[in-house]
């Protein structure tokens, strides 16, 4: 496991549906972006920070979008799906796989923002690749099996006042 150093090159992938409705449902609270990617370099070079989120034509989502852009992410937008049956689906997973494994190459460490478990094997190929990664998501919903995949997790519950508005 490599360290922490000041040279690295850090790319920051934040799975905003997920950290929403972990600080929404647990806390009744927003997400502090900007202390999020400030906790997530460290002080390391940023390479890329993208947030992925979804548009789902809800009122201040477009002011949200460009307080993200302003805070220093790049937003991946994708729009909300809506079947026959009524039901509706909006998940980033392959996107941010996609990126992650494209990255990877470019970076020393990518800082995955999320608890989602369908990281976990995400997180084993990067190691495996060579690149540290670092998991930040909340305790109470963060698998397990992605949380031991990672070479560190920091649980933004133990910081709410930090890492929550």
């Amino acid at each position: 496991m490599t360290e922490i150093h000041p040279a690295q090159r850090v790319t920051v992938l934040a799975d905003a549906q997920n950290l929403y409705h972990t600080a929404q449902s647990v806390y009744s609270r927003n997400i502090d972006y900007s202390s999020l990617l400030s906790k997530a370099t460290q002080e390391r070079d940023l390479t890329r920070a993208i947030a992925y989120v979804i548009q789902a034509d809800s009122p201040d989502e477009d002011r949200f979008f460009d307080a993200l852009t302003d805070i220093g992410f790049e937003t991946k937008i994708k729009a909300i799906k809506t079947f026959g049956d009524g039901s509706k689906k909006a998940d980033w997973d392959v996107g941010i796989c996609l990126d992650a494994i494209t990255l990877a190459p470019k970076v020393d460490t990518v800082v995955l923002c999320t608890g989602d478990g369908d990281f976990a094997r995400l997180a084993t190929h990067l190691r495996h690749e060579g690149v540290r990664v670092e998991v930040m998501g909340f305790q109470e919903s963060s698998a397990e099996e992605l949380i031991d995949a990672a070479d560190t997790f920091v649980d933004l519950s133990e910081r709410t006042d930090t890492f929550l508005l």
